[in-house]
């Protein structure tokens, strides 16, 4: 498990997190997996593409999981 550092910002949204830790190749492929239902917030499967992920919370995606700090 990673951590990944909000640096200051309140939130960032679920595909670009996707994106920026590099799980997806692009922002459409982020939104792809995360429209299949293959992506969890807190072990619950999120379907929100814009999702604010916020400090604290944990996200995984085919077996790599990361934990939002500020």
């Amino acid at each position: 498990m990673t951590t990944f550092s909000l640096e200051g910002h309140p939130y960032i949204a679920l595909c670009d997190l996707l994106k920026i830790s590099g799980w997806c190749d692009s922002g459409a492929a982020a939104k792809l997996v995360i429209d299949e239902g293959r992506v969890t917030v807190n072990d619950a499967v999120e379907t929100r593409r814009r999702c604010k992920i916020t400090v604290g919370q944990r996200v995984a995606y085919a077996g790599q999981q990361v934990t939002i700090a500020d």
